[in-house]
């Protein structure tokens, strides 16, 4: 699929407050191995495997306050963007942090199937179609982290541009989900992030 735009950012459209709310809550949740795909119950060598691949913490949450907050910028980057993707429901939202050392390699969020069998039924017979990632940490908080977007898949070559607009604190970036980025190692301090995967029926 052919789009004009990648991505569509919101420069420091988050308040501090409201940033330092979110990793406080967060901060208090019990926190586990950020994993990919369907990879629970992993032994030891299995996590180390990981690890090469996805090295972060995270916290799922799944608070009215913060959709209500991120909501209107999914909407609105939709249709400025030119997408306009049916998408009706959000998946919990993911409070990510990425210490010293940890990263996130080349990948995807969208799966090759509709969601099924799912706990919450509201997912059922969906796909992740728009991916939000929200800056909560200053940038001069830490070193490294730098998000990433793929050249239009072009991996072979490590062909990548670097997205800055997610720098400043409380900026938002919206993308198809079908889009490959990264993260890459933080060499210095904490990043904070907050992660949403909007979901609907399957394109047509």
């Amino acid at each position: 699929m052919n789009l004009k735009h990648q991505y569509w950012y919101f420069e420091s459209a988050l308040t501090p407050r409201f940033c330092d709310e979110l990793i406080k809550y967060g901060n208090q949740q019990k926190e586990t191995l950020g994993l990919t795909g369907d990879t629970l119950n992993l032994k030891e060598e299995q996590i180390d495997d990981l690890k090469k691949k996805r090295n972060s913490n995270v916290v799922w949450l799944n608070d009215l306050w913060i959709y209500k907050e991120i909501h209107p910028y999914v909407r609105t980057a939709n249709t400025n963007a030119g997408w306009n993707f049916d998408w009706n429901y959000s998946e919990l939202c993911q409070f990510t942090k990425y210490k010293k050392q940890q990263h996130y390699g080349w990948h995807c969020d969208s799966w090759e199937e509709p969601y099924k069998n799912q706990k919450d039924v509201n997912m059922n017979g969906k796909i992740r179609k728009l991916s939000v990632t929200c800056s909560l940490s200053d940038a001069k908080d830490y070193k490294g982290g730098e998000l990433e977007f793929s050249q239009r898949n072009n991996l072979e070559k490590d062909v990548s541009t670097t997205c800055t607009q997610i720098l400043p604190r409380g900026s938002i970036v919206v993308f198809p989900s079908f889009e490959w980025h990264r993260v890459k190692p933080v060499t210095e301090g904490i990043r904070y992030s907050l992660v949403i995967w909007n979901i609907g029926p399957p394109y047509k």
